[in-house]
């Protein structure tokens, strides 16, 4: 393959520069549109692991990493997936791997979304355009693909606990390794990434912190812990590291050369940068580095790595670093679909055509809407205002909004504070993360009874980002704990009402709700009650003396899944006389429509399937088996015979929702050789 133009004029400038005084800065490429066309890489070309780097010269690496920030464009719009955050790490990936010998030295990633420039250096080169797809590459590190994804992520602040654990596990064995932990300075907001520091202190672990301070996690930074990092940053001094690994108190070279996004105006005074937090902790604090100069970063990382004990070494990035519309939209960017053909003809709408609203878009209407009706609602989010759909709130509302940074823990029992002074708070969290906040749920809500409403986005599968993000267990912890109520809307109309009901309901409740559009179903006005614990018959097909008698009870968005199933069934030549079938939108998983059930029991149902996009092993399905068997009136003389239907006992690989559902048997097809199968 011929070598562009630019890319010689490209090496060549930056070959130069390391004999030359232009400022390193000036030689970083920005590109503005995404490649379509691999783009000539023959510095990348040459590296299948960490170890083809230690050939590289600095001159190399630094073109290497124009290379590898043009590869990760290239990939991401072949695949989507998360963007800025692995464009702004990767000169740090760049210099990890060529100072340290992985994977015998462990390289511990923070949430995992920056990890792609890694997964490149680590022999998963020509895979990266599998990224997020059926039987491709993960979107986070995962210890089942590579030896060198030390510890498997996805969700925050894990990275110094797990890397701590590994250095105490490597002291006790004799074995001299480095552990380097990457995390970002929204991940640091996490409460266990300072309960893992302050035990490395009491370990006197051997271990490397780097601090990435982009000002973001996946927006805007926020807390008091931001405006720490900011003040170090604003000051103009660093502590530098000496060749001996003793902090230097000097000023910072680049202080003029780094454009970064400033939130706080006012200029302060020279601190004192030994006494930051970090130091007080008992962490050996250096920096703030810039974290895209390489022989920088090589010479810091390489004399921190000697430094015994805990160290922490804090740089400052740019997200999207690299590519212009990432770097003026970090938050549009943190993750961006892949590009259309260019092929594609823009397809035409009907003028009556109207989009359907994500299920987020749904919450954040409620909120507004009902924010005005009543000046007792307060909002929480732990750091996921735009994909919990709170952004108009925020703005409209600005005094009753409560971002909490990456801290699901006092999240919840924040909203419990709040309760016991008679206002209403709703705490908007995705399933997965209220996974983290478990214990105070149970301690801080539900035991004290407090009015606190639980808004649960993301349940069920998430396709892409895999089973680290899937929320497919809240049935399961939720409807165990006492005094919680469990919504599960079909559609978008009824997320809306049963949002409204569950507000307006004094207790612990929670609304789940799954990732994506809905139906297109039109929110109807004013605002509904809905009765708490009845179900809704939404069709019955066939005949009412067939010999057979079907009952399928759905809970949320399996409720159109049930629907289509039974319509074909209904249209089968082999079961369409012999068989009756009631569709059953269930709505509420606790209580239970028990009424219902009794009912259907007394109309000789000879078989009843519970269908739920949750695992099959303690959900939704399983509280009505053991209402069937426990408390059954009308079971004890009449027994159906009964399928449960929904997400085995197993993690899903990542792959798209529709491509999930289809492995688990959700999909219309599968739903419905399932309910055959029941049947025969």
């Amino acid at each position: 393959m011929q070598q562009s133009p630019h890319s010689l004029q490209s090496q060549s400038l930056f070959a130069s520069a390391v004999d030359s005084a232009v400022p390193l800065s000036n030689l970083q490429q920005t590109y503005a549109v995404i490649p379509r066309e691999r783009p000539y890489t023959p510095l990348l070309d040459r590296v299948d692991s960490p170890a083809d780097l230690k050939a590289f010269s600095t001159a190399d690496l630094i073109a290497l990493a124009d290379e590898l920030r043009l590869f990760v464009l290239y990939s991401a719009g072949q695949s989507g997936g998360h963007f800025g955050a692995n464009l702004g790490v990767i000169e740090l990936t760049i210099a990890l791997h060529y100072l340290l010998d992985a994977p015998q030295d462990q390289i511990v990633w923070d949430v995992g979304h920056q990890a792609y420039a890694h997964k490149v250096l680590t022999g998963r080169r020509d895979r990266l355009g599998t990224i997020r797809s059926k039987a491709g590459l993960t979107a986070f590190p995962e210890r089942a693909e590579s030896v060198y994804d030390t510890f498997g992520v996805g969700h925050s602040s894990t990275s110094i606990s797990a890397g701590l654990g590994m250095s105490l596990a490597l002291r006790y064995q004799g074995r001299a390794q480095t552990v380097a932990c990457i995390i970002g300075d929204g991940a640091m907001t996490g409460g266990m990434a300072f309960e893992a520091m302050n035990d490395a202190v009491q370990q006197d672990a051997d271990l490397m912190v780097i601090l990435n301070d982009n000002d973001m996690s996946i927006s805007c930074s926020i807390g008091g812990f931001s405006r720490h990092l900011a003040m170090l940053w604003e000051s103009g001094y660093q502590v530098d590291i000496s060749d001996a690994g003793e902090p230097i108190l000097c000023r910072r070279p680049d202080m003029q050369a780094f454009d970064r996004r400033k939130r706080h105006k006012k200029q302060r005074d020279v601190p004192q940068l030994e006494d930051n937090l970090f130091k007080a902790i008992g962490f050996t604090y250096f920096g703030p580095f810039d974290g895209h100069n390489i022989p920088e970063l090589l010479r810091v990382l390489s004399l921190a790595k000697q430094v015994k004990g805990p160290v922490l070494v804090h740089i400052y990035t740019t997200k999207g670093k690299g590519f212009a519309p990432a770097e003026l939209d970090p938050v549009g960017y943190h993750a961006i679909g892949s590009l259309p053909a260019e092929d594609d003809a823009p397809k035409i709408e009907k003028a009556a055509a109207k989009p359907s609203l994500k299920y987020s878009q749904v919450f954040g209407q409620f909120l507004c809407d009902k924010a005005v009706q009543d000046n007792k609602l307060l909002a929480i989010t732990p750091a996921m205002e735009e994909g919990s759909g709170m952004i108009e709130f925020a703005r409209q509302f600005p005094e009753r909004f409560f971002d909490v940074a990456i801290a699901e823990q006092h999240a919840v029992t924040l909203a419990g504070g709040m309760a016991t002074q008679g206002v209403k708070p709703i705490v908007a969290i995705y399933s997965t993360f209220l996974q983290r906040g478990y214990d105070q749920l149970i301690h801080d809500v539900a035991l004290q009874n407090l009015d606190v409403m639980f808004a649960i986005d993301r349940a069920g599968l998430v396709g892409e980002d895999g089973a680290t993000h899937a929320g497919v267990f809240d049935f399961a912890f939720l409807r165990c704990v006492p005094n919680m109520m469990i919504a599960a809307p079909k559609d978008e109309n009824e997320c809306y009402h049963l949002l409204n009901t569950c507000y307006e309901y004094q207790g612990c409740t929670a609304v789940r709700y799954p990732r994506g559009v809905g139906t297109g179903a039109t929110i109807t006005q004013p605002a509904q009650t809905y009765n708490i614990g009845k179900a809704v018959i939404e069709s019955v097909l066939g005949e009412k003396d067939a010999p057979k008698k079907l009952a399928l009870l759905a809970f949320g968005t399996m409720v159109a899944t049930a629907q289509q199933a039974a319509e074909m069934i209904a249209k089968s030549p082999l079961l369409a006389s012999s068989c009756q079938l009631h569709v059953v939108n269930m709505r509420w998983v606790k209580p239970l429509d028990t009424t219902l059930l009794e009912q259907l029991l007394l109309q000789g149902v000879t078989h009843i399937a519970t269908l739920e996009e949750h695992t099959i092993m303690g959900g939704a399905g399983s509280a009505v088996n053991e209402y069937l068997l426990n408390d059954s009136a009308a079971f004890k003389n009449h027994r159906p015979a009964i399928c449960n239907i929904g997400i085995p006992d197993r993690f899903v690989a990542h792959g798209s929702q529709s491509e999930q559902w289809a492995d688990c048997g959700l999909d219309v097809e599968g739903v419905v050789n399932q309910l055959q199968q029941l049947l025969s």
